[in-house]
């Protein structure tokens, strides 16, 4: 027996990144901070099929939607879970990097193990089907036509619509009214429901809200150019609002995996976003996919923490 145990150690030695237990031996937890049928979690669902495939070993995920908060509690949530490798998560900037500014929190964005980037999501502006409102002008004008109606739904507190509509009433001079949700999916009966002029969720959720039956026209697309999912609708910038925000939705695990778990789940996430029928199953659910490696993740969120500080400084939201 002492020679046998000899034996394994001499192996665990020179390969240091086989762990004396297989993994994974049960089953991973994927902590979406957002309620079901929002743009998280349409993604981390299609998601999770690859992610299984490229991790090997039988691995079996299963999805834990912890909404509330702007995504708080699922944030904290998955910072808090064990470092062992059986706790993932999807992080959605700038909700993540926002909350901590404006509210006590229990994590920070340096509080993860950032595994990757999954997808880049442009914010939009939509309205009701049946709405006078065609463009941002006539929104600006509804605004200052009717003073404090401006009822704008987001997926919550420090979400890219939120912080669009802060930025949207700067510039417009015009007093908005926020109203958070759990998530994009809460969204789709308050906007079908005429309870909110204005929904402020990201142009891949307003996409699929429509293809779900709910009558939206997005009047503006937050994105730095015309995307390739609406080619034919102008973006804020050229309806002469400076408004570019986006929403990224990364995967991450609590700060300290080990390393070799750490690799073994970054590398199955590039292969999973890379995996040919994931990419097609993006393009059904309106997805824009944008792969960032955890390095090059890293020093995104790095710079999206800066220019959220400098606009927390210049306009604090209030927390509601």
């Amino acid at each position: 027996m002492q020679t046998l145990l000899r034996l394994l150690a001499a192996v665990l030695i020179c390969f240091p990144g086989i762990s004396a237990a297989a993994y994974p031996e049960r089953a991973i937890t994927m902590i979406v901070a957002f309620s079901p049928g929002g743009g998280t979690d349409v993604v981390a669902r299609a998601l999770v099929p690859y992610l299984e495939k490229h991790i090997g070993g039988n691995a079996k995920i299963v999805i834990q939607n912890r909404a509330g908060a702007g995504g708080g509690i699922g944030f904290a949530a998955l910072a808090a879970a064990p470092a062992d490798g059986y706790t993932i998560g999807f992080v959605n900037s700038p909700s993540f990097l926002a909350l901590p500014l404006e509210r006590p929190s229990k994590y920070t964005w340096q509080s993860f193990d950032l595994l990757g980037n999954v997808v880049d999501d442009p914010a939009s502006f939509a309205v009701h089907a049946d709405s006078a409102i065609k463009n941002l002008a006539d929104l600006a004008a509804f605004a200052k036509a009717n003073p404090g109606a401006l009822s704008v739904g987001t997926p919550g507190v420090g979400s890219p619509g939120h912080l669009a509509s802060i930025m949207f009433g700067k510039l417009a001079g015009v007093v908005v009214n926020h109203i958070p949700f759990k998530g994009a999916g809460d969204l789709r009966a308050p906007l079908a429901g005429k309870q909110v002029v204005l929904g402020a969720i990201s142009i891949g959720e307003s996409f699929q809200a429509i293809k779900g039956g709910v009558p939206l026209r997005i009047v503006a697309q937050l994105s730095a150019a015309r995307t390739t999912l609406a080619p034919d609708l102008p973006t804020a910038r050229e309806q002469g609002y400076p408004l570019v925000l986006s929403s990224l939705r990364g995967v991450a695990a609590p700060k300290g995996l080990p390393a070799d778990i750490r690799e073994r789940l970054a590398k199955a996430l590039e292969l999973a976003v890379a995996d040919p029928e994931f990419q097609a199953k993006s393009l059904q659910y309106y997805a824009p996919l944008r792969y960032l490696a955890p390095a090059q993740f890293e020093a995104t969120l790095r710079e999206d923490d800066q220019q959220i500080r400098q606009l927390w400084k210049d306009t604090p939201w209030a927390d509601k």
